[in-house]
């Protein structure tokens, strides 16, 4: 296993290298939280192994960036190296994010029996990976969707992260609803499973009878995941599928559906779900039409501010528009006949 070191002081370098390779893993160091973060996102790395008191960022600080960092991913397992022992500095630093402490210095033999601990933990399959995986299990019946999934759980995250910066948000959108709605928001279409072929994979618009059909995606979707919630109530990322499954095609002015829902009588994860499903139906090719340039797609969304779309949202959208068309230009969908 690949583990990131976190060490400014080289002799603990050299004793952890010695350690880890002989316990058979490769180590890559960073000399400040930083860099970590640098190198976090550039790699698959899992694991961390972290001194607490360091430049740029401490111990604490690195595993709140990384509890908080929804683009990488995954989970990364972090241990803390500290000399500290009393009662405060533990609850700070699970606090923080930490998995483990280890004293130093270290006793080699219990490093590798705490890092065998979290390799069990990292190797396990995540719930965000077995998420995924059954979206993209949905989305796999359209085989014009691409890298939509990719796209919209991005664009999701952006939105949360702007709106965690407002204060009207602030008690809601933490970096744990930042997460879940990374998480959860791929599961947006699932309720399509169920809908015919003739209706799903009509090469063109849909008359309304079929669109009928097809509006019924968002209902059939929040019943499956509603089964789920009722064998496991207290998975908490069920709901939140659930809503953004159910409400991601309600509009603020009460004129979506299923339900007619307006305003904040809206989940927040479906108003977010909303604005990313769209900008990306917009920006991506279909067989019954082209992909619109980003501006048009921007023009379009301002134009359902306070219509289509919460108004907040549309502002956010506004200030990560960038950030949005970078997305959009690192997940490009492959041609049809590659991918076929």
């Amino acid at each position: 296993m690949k583990i990131l070191v976190v060490e400014d002081d080289p002799m603990s370098i050299n004793l952890l290298g010695v350690t880890l390779r002989s316990a058979g893993h490769e180590m890559v160091v960073a000399t400040n939280g930083r860099e970590a973060m640098d190198i976090l996102r550039r790699t698959r790395i899992r694991f961390v192994i972290s001194d607490w008191e360091m430049p740029e960022l401490s111990g604490p600080d690195l595993c709140r960036e990384i509890r908080a960092a929804a683009e990488l991913g995954r989970y990364v397992y972090v241990i803390l190296l500290t000399g500290r022992s009393d009662r405060g500095s533990t609850i700070q630093g699970l606090s923080a994010g930490a998995d483990d402490f280890v004293q130093k210095p270290f006793d080699r033999d219990e490093l590798a029996v705490r890092i065998r601990t979290g390799e069990r933990i990292v190797s396990c399959e995540t719930r965000d990976v077995a998420l995924f995986a059954l979206a993209r299990l949905a989305e796999s019946r359209d085989p014009e969707t691409g890298a939509h999934l990719e796209r919209v759980r991005n664009y999701a995250r952006i939105l949360a992260e702007d709106l965690s910066h407002l204060p009207e948000f602030a008690a809601i959108v933490d970096a744990a609803f930042i997460q879940l709605v990374y998480a959860t928001s791929p599961l947006h279409d699932i309720g399509k499973v169920a809908i015919p072929d003739y209706v799903l994979l009509k090469p063109g618009r849909l008359d309304p009878e079929e669109y009928d059909i097809m509006m019924g995606h968002a209902e059939l979707g929040a019943r499956t995941l509603a089964t789920a919630i009722e064998e496991f109530p207290e998975a908490g990322f069920l709901h939140m599928a659930h809503e953004i499954a159910l409400t991601h095609h309600e509009k603020w002015n009460g004129s979506g559906y299923p339900h007619g829902l307006k305003g904040d009588d809206i989940p927040l994860s479906g108003r977010i779900t909303a604005l990313a499903d769209v900008y990306d139906a917009l920006t991506s090719r279909r067989v019954y039409k082209g992909a619109s340039e980003h501006g048009v797609a921007r023009s379009i969304i301002i134009q359902g501010r306070a219509s289509h779309f919460d108004p907040r949202l549309v502002d956010a959208f506004l200030r990560r528009e960038q950030e949005f068309r970078a997305i959009a230009a690192r997940y490009t969908d492959r041609p049809a006949t590659a991918a076929a």
